[in-house]
């Protein structure tokens, strides 16, 4: 069977700071393959709308699988869906990914019988056995599997990380990918979920809290079968298990592999496994991503960030001490007045590290999207990219999104001053010379998209899709959240360690 996967195109944050290789779909085309499929990949981002009806008009796939990881993809996911099907109504069209996980229903009702199945949870699983359904016309018996007429069973995981390897080979464009300066950048997984809970995010509702990981011996395998410098660890939280992360370093080094390394962690796990990150360092590790969300203890209580302010800023103190370039993350709510945004804006000035701002965004799937009492101030799934207010904002919106502009470009400016522009345009020349122009492209682009005037002027395009809105019950079932369901304990000691542990 002829399978056409496709990744939608950039979203507002992705058009500057990084474009990443859509692993998640490479992912899906190697297992398909491995049973036996032919299987292209389109990825939006790199490629055109024109590139994909191209091949959709030559090679003619049997079927097409969208990859429905970010909710603001969701519009243009549905409308490629419906030109699909006008061009060619015999053609299977199924999405799958992380954020169409928790909208499956929605999503089928807004493609209108374009869209003719969705898969929750781990598509690497069912993709395989939805192929071989479509033959014995057997999809309702696809774990995960959602259409109009029913759903299979639940979802389940992956058997074996390490049986599961991407086609990095079907990008045409791979020289398009890069994370900052790691300009080109490939991505690599070293375990999947998170064992924590924090209120904003789903991570832990996809997962059901389990965090699996993949074999040293794997892990170094793939790595060793990247030809990209740049590397960037996907991981929601690096090296949970310090033996894991020691594991993988010495196989790395066994096999002398010199790269460039961006991983995401928290800080607590940064503290707990401080000889990890050294020996890391040492192998490449050159950026770190913390997300700390809030600067002060209600805050991070509010998100549950299991985390206490002190040993934050130690973790900051840490990794500074490693000479890692670190980029923080907090969240600025919509309730934020101007001497907030102040406020914040002094404090991020007397820190070293490089800060981004996200605003606070509920999403299906996560806790809050519950649990939060301000009624959504709009549903356009284009806007549910932590770069727009989809609440009230305390402030009029266009003053909000002016503070929020303001004190994001104060950032940018601190990142670009004279001394940094120096060291940035050495960074620049070298990339130039090999050929790699992301990074300087970036560098140009900031004004153009961080525009509270191009923000507020999102609000304002026609609406075709909306998001449906929670329920609004006051008090809801946490175990109704999960796409995947935790383990029981009994289960999860019957599963190798180094597969799954499941944290409560």
């Amino acid at each position: 069977m002829k399978l056409l996967a496709v990744h939608p195109s950039v979203l507002m944050y992705t058009r500057i700071y990084l474009r990443l290789e859509p692993l998640g779909l490479e992912l899906i085309a190697g297992a398909a393959r491995a049973a036996g499929h032919d299987v292209r990949l389109v990825d939006l981002q790199a490629d055109s709308h024109r590139d994909y009806f191209r091949i959709l008009k030559d090679w003619k796939p049997d079927a097409v699988c969208f990859s429905g990881n970010y909710l603001a993809n969701v519009p243009e996911v549905v409308d490629l869906a419906k030109a699909t099907k006008a061009l060619d109504r015999e053609c299977f069209i199924f999405a799958g990914g992380h954020s169409v996980s928790f909208v499956a229903r929605t999503l089928l009702d807004h493609a209108e019988g374009a869209i003719d199945c969705v898969l929750k949870g781990e598509a690497e699983a069912s993709v395989p056995l939805l192929l071989a359904g479509l033959r014995d016309n057997d999809v309702l018996e696809v774990p995960g599997a959602v259409t109009a007429f029913g759903e299979g069973p639940p979802p389940r995981f992956v058997d074996d990380l390490d049986a599961v390897r991407p086609a990095r080979d079907l990008l045409r464009k791979r020289r398009r990918y890069f994370i900052g300066v790691l300009d080109p950048a490939a991505s690599i997984e070293f375990a999947r979920g998170c064992p924590w809970d924090c209120t904003f995010c789903s991570a832990w509702t996809f997962y059901g809290r389990s965090y699996r990981t993949k074999s040293p011996e794997a892990a170094a395998d793939e790595l060793a079968s990247i030809a990209e410098p740049g590397i960037f660890i996907v991981d929601d939280v690096a090296f949970v298990h310090p033996e894991h992360g020691m594991a993988i370093a010495d196989a790395i080094a066994r096999r002398g592999l010199k790269k460039r390394y961006y991983l995401e962690t928290r800080c607590d796990v940064l503290l707990r496994n401080k000889d990890v990150f050294r020996r890391w360092r040492e192998l490449g590790l050159e950026y770190m991503f913390l997300g700390l969300e809030a600067l002060d203890e209600e805050g991070l209580k509010v998100f549950r960030k299991r985390a206490m302010a002190d040993s934050n800023r130690e973790a900051l103190e840490f990794a500074r001490s490693l000479g890692i370039t670190v980029a923080i993350n907090l969240i600025a709510d919509p309730a934020w007045d101007r001497a907030r945004f102040e406020t914040v804006r002094r404090w991020c000035l007397e820190m070293p590290e490089i800060v981004n701002i996200s605003v606070m965004t509920p999403y299906p799937g996560t806790e809050i999207w519950h649990s939060e009492t301000r009624k959504l101030s709009t549903r356009d799934y284009r806007l549910f990219d932590i770069q727009h207010a989809v609440l009230p904002t305390a402030l009029p919106l266009p003053e909000f999104y002016a503070e929020l502009v303001k004190t994001q470009q104060v950032l940018n400016r601190k990142h670009l001053g004279l001394a940094t522009l120096i060291n940035t345009g050495r960074i620049a020349a070298g990339l130039l010379l090999r050929g790699q122009t992301n990074f300087v492209r970036m560098l140009w682009k900031f004004n153009s998209v961080f525009n509270p005037a191009l923000q507020l002027a999102d609000h304002a395009r026609p609406v075709r899709y909306e998001i449906a809105p929670p329920s609004g019950d006051a008090v809801f079932d946490r175990s109704s959240l999960y796409v995947h369901r935790p383990a029981r304990r009994r289960d999860a000691g019957a599963v190798p360690a180094n597969r799954v542990a499941a944290q409560r």
